[in-house]
């Protein structure tokens, strides 16, 4: 169908006669022997008595307002793997957006602490085969980037202060099989989910298949909360989906409420699924409990041909056992593969919008 991206994130891709390329503030351009030449950055106070090759550009300074590329490739290639890492608090504050073959609409277009799941500006670990968040905040992303021309990546710093990013992005400078797709992330914000219905992505038109799903969720109410049904709806399918599933943590690879041992939540993280953080009130300051969830769908890709939509209904628990329509606060990121072109990402990526209160 679309190569051997459609199956995996292990040994993927033919690259005999590929080479091997990584951009970082250390070698901006990801040129070959030009790493590490650097006479000024951000370390070049601490490396004031070694010199040059001595950790003198680890990272970036983005001003409050200032978008920056950090990867301009004008060849054809595959991204395999990007790391970042900025301060906790700033994770809502930087967006990325992602570029392919000089197009106008970024491919990718997220919160960076959601892209990489973690939503709420507190770190929480995540071992999974595509996204790894490791102590202390070391981001991860192994999803593989294809593109025929030219790849951008920009970060945005939508706050009113600077904002220092350590960065590398590793990728290879190859030929790019014919039916190989473009990887896509969209993020969307209901607060508060109205009506009972969160769409985690809509109007995706084009061929190819969903891979993921992350969810960060606020619970606005007491009892269980976790009743809603994950819904696709593929290829023209109207008031019905094509495949419903029976609970959201069901969805999230979990059962009975999260609820290990008895009267706890239990916190889990495994390569395709996971309830990565659950932040409890305090009894001060945070007032709500909220949780991180995601599901990859590597080994088990949903197929589309023609258009594709995710919703998850926001269901909780009230009394004499009926299901309780919630005002929950989600935030979501949908990861696909897909044909371009795309539809433009319907967010609007406004700092009072995405604000954690």
């Amino acid at each position: 169908m679309f190569g051997d991206l459609s199956i995996g994130l292990g040994n993927i891709y033919k690259a005999s006669n590929a080479v091997s390329r990584s951009i970082s503030a250390e070698n901006f351009k990801g040129l070959k022997g030009e790493g590490g030449k650097a006479v000024h950055g951000t370390g070049e106070k601490a490396s004031r008595e070694l010199g040059q090759r001595w950790k003198v550009s680890p990272s970036i300074f983005i001003d409050g307002g200032q978008s920056v590329n950090i990867v301009e490739i004008e060849e054809s290639g595959l991204l395999q793997h990007i790391w970042m890492t900025a301060q906790q608090g700033e994770w809502r504050n930087l967006i990325i957006r992602i570029y392919w073959d000089n197009e106008e609409n970024p491919s990718v277009e997220v919160p960076y602490g959601d892209f990489f799941c973690n939503g709420w500006n507190e770190f929480g670990p995540v071992s999974s085969i595509a996204i790894a968040a490791n102590p202390g905040c070391g981001f991860n992303c192994y999803f593989p980037m294809p593109f025929r021309s030219a790849a951008r990546i920009e970060m945005t710093n939508i706050s009113e202060h600077g904002i220092y990013l350590y960065y590398q992005v590793d990728y290879l400078l190859t030929e790019i099989e014919k039916d190989a797709v473009y990887f896509h992330a969209s993020f969307n914000r209901s607060n508060p989910v109205e009506n009972g219905i969160h769409t985690v992505v809509d109007n995706i038109l084009g061929k190819g298949q969903y891979v993921g799903t992350y969810m960060a969720i606020q619970v606005n109410n007491n009892g269980w909360w976790g009743e809603g049904e994950f819904k696709f709806y593929m290829d023209d399918d109207d008031e019905f989906p094509t495949i419903c599933g029976t609970g959201t943590e069901d969805y999230f690879g979990g059962a009975w409420n999260f609820e290990y041992p008895k009267g706890q939540y239990a916190t889990f993280s495994s390569p395709y699924s996971g309830l990565s953080q659950v932040i409890r009130p305090d009894g001060l300051y945070i007032a709500n409990t909220r949780f991180s969830m995601y599901r990859f769908h590597i080994m088990d890709p949903i197929y589309f041909e023609k258009n594709f939509k995710v919703t998850v209904q926001d269901l909780g628990w009230r009394s004499d056992g009926r299901y309780l329509v919630q005002k929950s606060d989600i935030s979501t990121v949908a990861y696909w593969y897909q044909t371009e072109p795309h539809q433009k990402h319907p967010y609007e990526m406004k700092r009072n919008d995405l604000e954690i209160i």
